[in-house]
């Protein structure tokens, strides 16, 4: 298989998002509502994040053989730059939601468990396809992710129903996230020339094609979950092409601070 630059910047994509997302989640490791949600959101954040470096090792090898330069997995998360990131915009964004008043406010865990269901809804889908990609490497990292998100749907989607379904303080918050996280939903899907260079060479779908599916999963469970679907925006955001929010530079800031104080140490 000839290497491409749409073939590299399509797992760094699948990296980054892994990556940022999972820094996300372990926001609420010694902070999680419940012990059992503390460890469970501390291990799905080890899933992304183990995911992120299986996908930055290919992408260094992807690299290589592109350019020459030999990277590695620190190099990407570490010593990047914010426009180099192309994770997609609803990983970055803060637990807080639309219900705080600013910045410091408490974590909202609906916030969390929405955001989680609505990407592992889609990665379930994007992993069993990627499965038979074209690229052997990414489809064995595929193989390995399909166990551990399709654990995170589930998780996620348990806990929504409880909220949707539960007191009306907690369907609130449900429905507040819902609302505030779905439009960033739209990213997923939005047509790009890498992931047309992609489906070309049979290395993976294009999303798109998976939004039926992803759309089916996703009103069954908020359906049981007493919770309204809210109407599409025009909007899309654009993280995926290196254009974030306003969050991605905290976000970045704590987690590359102390590998950009002692570069090339080790532990």
């Amino acid at each position: 298989m000839t290497t491409t630059p749409e073939h590299l910047a399509y797992v760094l994509r699948l990296a980054d998002t892994a990556l940022i997302l999972g820094q996300r989640n372990a926001e609420w490791s010694g902070h999680g509502p419940i012990l059992e949600e503390d460890i469970a959101l501390s291990n799905m954040s080890l899933d992304l994040i183990g995911q992120a470096r299986l996908l930055y090792t290919h992408a260094a090898a992807l690299e290589q053989q592109l350019t020459g330069r030999q990277r590695t997995e620190d190099d990407y998360a570490y010593f990047r730059a914010e426009r180099e990131f192309a994770n997609y915009t609803l990983a970055e964004l803060p637990h807080y939601g639309p219900l705080a008043g600013t910045a410091q406010a408490e974590k909202d865990y609906a916030v969390t468990i929405v955001r989680n269901f609505l990407y592992s809804a889609l990665m379930v889908h994007l992993w069993n396809a990627l499965a038979a990609s074209s690229d052997e490497q990414l489809a064995a990292i595929a193989a390995k992710s399909i166990k551990e998100t399709s654990y995170h749907v589930h998780h996620a989607g348990e806990w929504l129903i409880r909220f949707g379904d539960g007191t009306e303080e907690s369907h609130r918050r449900a429905q507040a996230a819902l609302d505030y996280l779905m439009p960033y939903t739209s990213e997923f899907f939005s047509a790009d020339a890498v992931e047309d260079a992609i489906a070309a060479a049979g290395i993976g779908p294009r999303t798109s094609e998976l939004e039926a599916a992803w759309l089916d999963e996703v009103r069954a469970t908020l359906d049981e979950a007493t919770l309204t679907l809210p109407a599409p925006l025009k909007h899309v955001s654009t993280g995926k092409h290196g254009e974030h929010s306003e969050h991605m530079g905290f976000v970045l800031a704590e987690m590359q601070s102390l590998a950009r104080q002692h570069p090339g140490a080790t532990w």
